[in-house]
């Protein structure tokens, strides 16, 4: 079984989600069989690369907010993600992640994709790092395992897996996704947005059980939960 999970490292609900959602894998039977491959979403995919803007000054935009009002809805965001065991800082620069899913593209050829987004969600959402800095994201690359010159040759060349990006942007429309997470089961089940881990298992096992059944369109395996789309990233109590 494959579940492939469309997420981009700025967006809080999917760094939740992937919680959840492991949290779900790890209580489901036939969890050893299941192969997980993330794939690329850019919810801003024309924002700068390195930036000065705060994520508090970004959301007081977006939503046409009071700066209090967009510290209240990062506070329950942080509330959610605490609920999942996940430290979370409101201090984060907003920033391109163009860079960041290509060299997620090279870690999973180098199998270390997991551990490369773990550390990616790290030090954006626990640590605040600034991954729009060169040297910071260079060294949050190496950190998790990939090879020093290959993270060097990647960065120099801003094609570099490019393509393989935008194919996957592509694809996730063709899909039906207008947000993420958008977790998809052996091209199946379709799974749209920070579920309970319990609508994770329920869903591993139905497709499990239904084998080789007909593709169903996204949702149809859950509720509505909460995604980062276009027009921004739900709030719980919102």
């Amino acid at each position: 079984m494959r579940v492939e999970i469309w997420s981009d490292i700025a967006c809080p609900w999917c760094y939740i989600g992937k919680a959840r959602f492991e949290a779900g894998l790890a209580a489901f039977a036939h969890r050893e069989g299941v192969e997980v491959v993330h794939r690329s979403f850019e919810l801003d995919p024309n924002a700068p690369a390195a930036t000065d803007i705060p994520v508090v000054e970004m959301l007081a935009t977006k939503y046409g907010v009071s700066r209090a009002q967009a510290e209240a809805m990062e506070a329950r965001v942080a509330e959610a993600a605490a609920g999942e065991g996940l430290d979370y800082r409101s201090d984060r620069i907003h920033g391109n992640t163009f860079a960041l899913h290509r060299l997620l593209h090279l870690a999973r050829e180098h199998g270390v994709q997991e551990a490369l987004l773990d550390a990616f969600y790290r030090a954006h959402f626990a640590e605040a790092r600034r991954l729009g800095d060169a040297a910071v994201l260079r060294a949050t690359a190496v950190g998790a395992g990939l090879p020093a010159e290959d993270v060097d040759r990647v960065l120099a060349d801003p094609e570099a897996y490019a393509q393989e990006v935008r194919a996957e942007e592509r694809e996730a429309a063709e899909l039906g996704a207008t947000g993420v997470p958008f977790f998809v089961i052996d091209r199946r089940y379709g799974i749209s947005g920070g579920q309970p881990a319990e609508v994770f298992r329920e869903a591993l096992e139905r497709a499990y059980a239904d084998g080789g059944g007909q593709p169903q369109p996204a949702g149809d395996a859950a509720g509505a939960a909460p995604v980062c789309g276009d027009d921004g990233c739900a709030v719980p109590g919102k």
